[in-house]
């Protein structure tokens, strides 16, 4: 299962150091010859629960940007899982390749079969390259997955919630911000209009929001713009807009040293996963500079609150009153903040942190 020799531009030591460096329990390499399977699942912390993560399927530049990305995308599932009080552990998987050209039935059920391997310890769902049939795949191999469409029994998309999440944490973070939380002529780029970010774009439009919406789709992008009446930016203009609120929607890092010199934003709150290319650096930038960030792996939390609902078996009114409550805990983190003087993304992994902390405990005492 743990097959180096097809990991080839990744260092066997690396990946040690890397796993110790975020206290990652397991990583996994998937590969198989006959179906072009190059794949890895890296599971951070079980404390609270079975990890769960999605499966991302991309084309990375190589191995080591594979491993990089699933090493981070499942440390925040976990910390997303504790800040919004579910009992999961954090986990992601990343298949290697072109989702439009390298995904066969066959691939994908081969993938299944590793987590499976993993004895419920993993339960993947949609991410990035993937849909509810690649779903639908994993589950003729293996039981450990969630995301699935309505009709063969889930709770289908994933995305009108996590987008109602980002929205309640957008909310919340312009009440702190400015002291009411109408967005209602505020002003919002959206980079990234898939189907969270569209979903996210409709939310807006709804409460009167002027948006501005880029990617790398232009078909999908006119589609958008036209449906929603949104403003089309070029992608390399995004960051120049002068808006209020400037949502990064599709991968993340595009918080960084060079583009935090271009915002002219007040908020920074989005779908994207891991926005801030160094969390520590690029925290402490956006604080000195006045721009409220809302922590990414709490106000995307909304699909992990759906993959939730399909497992519990709770309605779609609970599931959204649970995204809902996301709102709350991004203030909370808020006052924390400013209580504490660090940044929101530190006063939110002290949150999640105490919280896996005091479960680790309990279970050692009983």
């Amino acid at each position: 299962m743990f097959e180096t020799k097809e990991i080839n531009s990744v260092d066997a030591n690396s990946v040690f150091d890397k796993m110790a460096e975020q206290s990652h329990k397991n990583v996994v390499f998937c590969s198989d010859k006959a179906t072009g399977l190059k794949a890895i699942i890296a599971i951070h912390d079980t404390t609270l629960g079975p990890a769960i993560g999605g499966t991302r399927m991309w084309h990375y530049r190589n191995e080591a940007d594979a491993l990089d990305d699933v090493l981070r995308l499942s440390r925040g599932m976990t910390y997303k899982s504790a800040i919004t009080g579910l009992n999961f552990g954090g986990g992601k998987a990343v298949i290697i390749g072109d989702s439009n050209r390298d995904k066969s039935e066959a691939l994908i059920r081969r993938f299944a079969r590793f987590i499976n391997n993993l004895n419920g310890e993993f339960i993947t769902s949609q991410d990035v390259g993937t849909n509810a049939r690649d779903m639908e795949y994993i589950r003729m191999e293996t039981p450990h997955v969630v995301g699935l469409s309505e009709s063969t029994g889930g709770t289908g998309h994933t995305g009108p919630v996590s987008a109602y999440g980002v929205y309640m944490g957008m909310k919340a973070s312009a009440k702190e911000q400015w002291g009411n939380d109408s967005l209602s002529g505020k002003s919002v780029a959206v980079q990234g209009i898939g189907n969270v970010g569209e979903y996210l774009v409709k939310y807006l439009r709804d409460e009167g929001s002027r948006v501005y919406i880029s990617d790398l789709d232009e078909e999908r992008l006119t589609y958008v713009a036209r449906k929603h009446d949104a403003i089309i930016v070029p992608n390399n203009q995004i960051y120049d807009l002068d808006v209020d609120i400037y949502a990064p929607c599709a991968l993340g890092a595009t918080v960084n040293s060079d583009t935090i010199k271009r915002l002219k934003c007040s908020i920074i709150a989005g779908s994207a996963n891991n926005q801030l290319q160094d969390e520590e650096l690029h925290g402490q930038m956006l604080l000195e500079m006045g721009i409220l960030y809302a922590p990414d792996f709490l106000i995307n939390a909304g699909g992990l609150i759906s993959v939730h609902s399909e497992i519990s078996g709770i309605g779609k009114k609970r599931t959204m009153q649970l995204a809902e409550s996301i709102y709350g805990v991004t203030l909370d983190i808020f006052r924390k903040s400013k209580k504490e003087q660090i940044t929101p993304y530190n006063a939110a992994l002290k949150i999640a942190d105490k919280r896996i902390a005091d479960i680790r405990q309990l279970k050692a005492n009983s």
